[in-house]
């Protein structure tokens, strides 16, 4: 098998990917079993999610259902475990979704070869002693696992079945940074782990995929520089083994827990979501990920004009986190934002990076799964109240929290966002005067981090962490004046922040600054959930800004 190096360019790093390129399939190979492992701890159990709230989320509905065509064998849970009576139809168990489930639907859409699941999975594990290979501690995971692999590979061989392990997807390290000797040694764990099981599964060149830690949970907040350390260890790995690549995951969706609202797990959404990442990478690995193109049909300006540039950028619900696509259609002019708008040209760069625009795009629902963001509701309002000329461009992510965006950063230093996003800026700007276009830089629609309204030290510093992002960003853009307008939804009710009101503190630290208008969305349609807002309430938000744009125009 072939080796290639290739750079995955995001707006954050520069990220150093390695992957193998596998043959293509061939018609006679098209009855080999491609056999994917998965293993880890909670979140790659399904912890807190629920197979009854597929159904609220369109792009995955119909995964609660058997899928006939993928073969499973599981092992899950630590004291009382729950197992496969041998090979079965892949399913939810225990009414438990695992992105073992949105993996596969996406992986057998797009190749025609069959596959086959193996997961081994238990919450509260950890890489130093659990998952040891070496050593194993507390459950012994390692030891369990091997023998479970090793039984259902069998088990296929005596039905003839010929088959190739084709990955191993991981998910695992919450537990480590509890344990100070694990954390500091994570990354030599890692690579130990993965050179046991390519020994032990006797497949020197065994890709495995190492899943991110969601920066979006409460750990991702209280215990960044933890998370950070992991993320450290994982990259070290990933960056100097040819057959191990890191999938992003701190994007997708997070249960939205009691109290505060924050939680420890991805829940339903997150899990599906999840699947998807791991999917996509496996597939970009085989040449089969072919993503849809949306090209600007003729250059929407007329040459020399002048183009108004609105920059749109956030977190969870700028991204459009829980606003489908599939829902949109039933709203009023849900129709007409579904089009690919041609008179306005978008870029974009989303989840930090995990997904780029191709250039400039027309104006349309481009988010990572099926969903969108305010962007298409803020444009149309725009253009039906008489602005012409305009282009958009948005940079998200919703796995940050506002110290991410400020200048100063924090420790957490991959997961800085100030200096790609400034740069996206002047690049966008940049391109559209390239195109002999002189650009008015509108004004930068920044919606207030959510999460961080649920975390006392994050809503405590909130508004003057925002100060210093729009401060700093005017002196780098060299644009004293430029306008910013910071959008606020309805802050955490909950004890445990509800002795900070952030409102008033934001309100008293824009006040001396005539060039920052402070958007209060307070009357929001009705949300089910806190800290996410749904399809309706994220097209109200479109129009919402917007309308304050025209209003202060």
């Amino acid at each position: 098998m072939r080796c290639i190096r290739f750079v995955w360019k995001q707006p954050l790093i520069a990220l150093f990917l390695a992957f193998v390129a596998l043959p293509p399939l061939q018609a006679d190979d098209e009855t080999t079993v491609r056999v994917f492992i998965f293993a880890g701890q909670s979140n790659m159990v399904g912890s807190d999610s629920k197979v009854r709230d597929i159904q609220q989320f369109p792009p995955f509905v119909g995964l609660d259902a058997p899928q006939s065509r993928v073969r499973y064998s599981y092992c899950l849970g630590r004291e009382d475990k729950t197992t496969s009576d041998g090979w079965v139809n892949l399913q939810p168990v225990d009414n438990v979704v695992g992105p073992e489930l949105s993996f596969a639907r996406r992986v057998t859409q797009n190749i025609t070869a069959p596959i086959a699941i193996i997961k081994i999975a238990a919450g509260g594990t950890h890489l130093g002693g659990d998952w040891n290979p070496d050593e194993p501690s507390g459950f012994k995971m390692y030891p369990l696992a091997l023998q479970w692999i090793q039984k259902a590979l069998a088990d296929l061989e005596k039905q003839g079945i010929k088959y190739r392990l084709e990955g191993f997807m991981w998910h695992q390290g919450e537990n480590d940074m509890f344990n100070q000797e694990y954390m500091d040694n994570y990354g030599r764990n890692l690579k130990n782990f993965l050179a046991s099981w390519r020994r032990d599964l006797k497949s020197p060149e065994l890709r495995f995929y190492i899943g991110e830690l969601c920066t979006k949970t409460i750990w991702g907040m209280d215990l960044r520089p933890r998370m950070y350390a992991i993320s450290l260890g994982q990259k070290q790995v990933t960056d100097n083994d040819p057959f191990a690549q890191y999938v992003p995951t701190s994007h997708v969706g997070v249960e939205i827990g009691g109290g505060s609202g924050l939680h420890y797990h991805y829940g339903t959404l997150g899990q599906l979501e999840h699947g998807v990442n791991h999917a996509d990478m496996y597939l970009r690995n085989i040449g089969q990920l072919k993503p849809a193109a949306r090209p600007l049909k003729d250059w929407p300006y007329a040459k020399g004009s002048t183009v108004k540039l609105f920059v749109l950028a956030g977190h969870r619900n700028m991204e459009g986190e829980t606003a489908f696509v599939q829902q949109l259609a039933n709203l009023d002019r849900g129709t007409e934002l579904l089009q690919h708008n041609q008179a306005v040209a978008y870029k974009y760069s989303l989840g930090g990076g995990y997904k780029v625009s191709d250039g400039w795009e027309p104006l349309g629902p481009a988010g990572f799964y099926d969903t969108f963001g305010p962007e298409l509701s803020f444009g149309a309002t725009l253009q039906k109240n008489g602005v012409s000329n305009i282009a958009i461009a948005k940079f998200t992510h919703s796995g940050s929290q506002i110290i991410d965006w400020t200048p100063e950063g924090s420790e957490a230093k991959s997961r800085n966002l100030y200096s790609a996003f400034i740069a996206f800026i002047q690049k966008s700007v940049q391109e559209l005067e390239a195109k002999g276009h002189r650009v008015e830089l509108a004004g930068i629609f920044y919606h207030l981090g959510e999460n961080d309204m649920s975390w006392g030290p994050f809503r405590q510093g909130a508004p003057r962490r925002l100060m210093s992002l729009v401060t700093q960003s005017r002196r780098d853009l060299g644009l004293p004046s430029l306008k910013w307008y910071v959008s606020q939804q309805p802050p955490t009710v909950d004890k445990s922040v509800d002795n900070i009101d952030v409102t008033a503190e934001l309100q008293e630290a824009v006040a001396s600054d005539g060039h920052l208008l402070h958007i209060k969305v307070f009357n929001l349609p009705k949300q089910e959930k806190q800290l996410v807002i749904d399809t309706r309430g994220i097209v109200w938000l479109g129009e919402a800004i917007a309308k304050k744009y025209l209003d202060s125009q």
